[in-house]
């Protein structure tokens, strides 16, 4: 039996996915996985948005320009200034109870200059053919970038047919490498958001979104009570000053000086020695600092209950989820979307993570070859377009010469002409 290639890696772990409730020992599901192999185009449907007003864009299948596997494609956005719209239909899922994972690559490796890269998943019926930027969504996540100072990392989450942005500035991957985005969101309401595999940040549904007003309020009736000591540290109440301390001078004769031998006190007066700072002087006197007995410390606003504040345990619920979809505007193309992948299990989509990514050095080297001769070309038309710049300012000045010659001579022949008029 021959040895397995690296690239096979991929299609082996995709079937194993579906028994993973054998190997892990646990309840798995994977609702939803595209690797965009052969016939992904009978699972994707493009929609017709903004064709009629030729805004549209086309998605075309490829690696991509530097890939570490060639045999691993997604799909990717190829004409600039546009809209691009393609969505899929999922079996129905439903996140009460249960933990959603949706995960992700996407790879610019175009300069985007302004742009997303997000993806969506869609509740309700859609009509696939008009999907678009109105077509309502129950979760948008992912990159968008414009320019230098834009680099945000959405997570749009709708309730009660209202969309939240996250309140936090998230940012995302810039570079032309491949990256994992993932979002878990859990049945307590809490949420994770990695890239390639890594937390990069955590928290609650409560606090990181304005859906419901918080529970707790800061109390802005309450004061700090008077007897509240908030000193860490206090003067030793026992320090006694030391007898004649207030006395000790701060500078003293140098008791090394000697007066010159040729010092003449009737010129110069009494000689005197030069003063110097006191070793004995200590400064002025201060009793130890000890820790407070009492000390309660720093007093804060207490927080009471919010009166407007009313839990609801579904919060986390979305509706139920029946599409996926990309939904962007790029002001250049080139980005390669791939391994879109929705289920219950985090592990499992670490999983993924770290098969495609054993190709990464891979990949690395693949862009970084890409670069040389991208440098090496951009240099070579820098040098055409300076030799060009050369010849031409040779030409103007070999006819600047040819034209100084004939005016020349022409001045010549008409002052001959006069003074021979003359």
């Amino acid at each position: 039996m021959g040895k397995l290639s690296l690239y096979q890696f991929p299609k082996i772990l995709k079937l194993l996915s579906f028994f993973c409730f054998f190997v892990q020992f646990s309840v798995c599901e994977v609702i939803f996985e595209e690797r965009f192999d052969d016939g992904w185009q009978s699972r994707w449907v493009r929609s017709d948005w903004k064709r009629s007003q030729g805004k549209a864009g086309t998605f075309k299948h490829t690696a991509g320009k530097w890939s570490g596997d060639p045999d691993d494609k997604g799909i990717q956005t190829t004409n600039d200034a546009k809209h691009f719209a393609i969505s899929a239909k999922i079996p129905e899922f439903n996140n009460k109870n249960r933990t959603l994972v949706l995960q992700y690559s996407v790879r610019f490796e175009q300069d985007i200059e302004c742009g997303g890269g997000y993806i969506k998943l869609l509740s309700g019926f859609v009509n696939q053919k008009k999907f678009g930027g109105d077509t309502p969504y129950s979760v948008m996540f992912g990159p968008d970038i414009c320019g230098t100072q834009k680099k945000h990392l959405h997570v749009i989450l709708s309730y009660q047919g209202q969309n939240y942005p996250i309140k936090k500035e998230l940012e995302c991957e810039t570079d032309k490498l491949t990256h994992f985005y993932t979002f878990i969101l859990r049945p307590d309401a809490s949420y994770s958001i990695l890239i390639d595999g890594r937390e990069r940040d955590s928290g609650s549904m409560y606090t990181d979104w304005d859906i419901l007003p918080p529970r707790k309020l800061r109390d802005t009736k309450a004061k700090k009570p008077a007897d509240w000591d908030d000193r860490e540290y206090i003067d030793d109440p026992n320090a006694v000053k030391p007898e004649g301390y207030d006395r000790i001078p701060k500078e003293i004769s140098d008791p090394n000086a000697k007066e010159p031998d040729d010092w003449d006190d009737e010129e110069s007066g009494v000689w005197r020695p030069a003063r110097i700072p006191n070793p004995a002087y200590k400064g002025p006197w201060r009793p130890k600092r000890i820790k407070n007995p009492n000390y309660k410390g720093k007093w804060k606003v207490p927080y009471i209950d919010n009166p407007e504040f009313e839990d609801d345990p579904d919060l986390y619920v979305l509706k139920p989820i029946k599409y996926v979809g990309l939904e962007i505007w790029q002001v250049k193309a080139g980005s390669v979307f791939d391994n879109i992948l929705i289920c219950d299990d985090p592990e499992y989509a670490k999983e993924v993570v770290t098969e495609v990514f054993a190709n990464r050095e891979i990949e690395k080297e693949a862009f970084e070859e890409a670069e040389k001769i991208r440098k090496a070309r951009e240099e070579e038309e820098a040098q055409r377009a300076r030799e060009e710049g050369e010849r031409r300012r040779k030409e103007r000045g070999y006819d600047r010469r040819h034209r100084d010659r004939y005016r020349d001579k022409y001045r010549k022949n008409y002052m001959d002409d006069y003074h021979d008029e003359l």
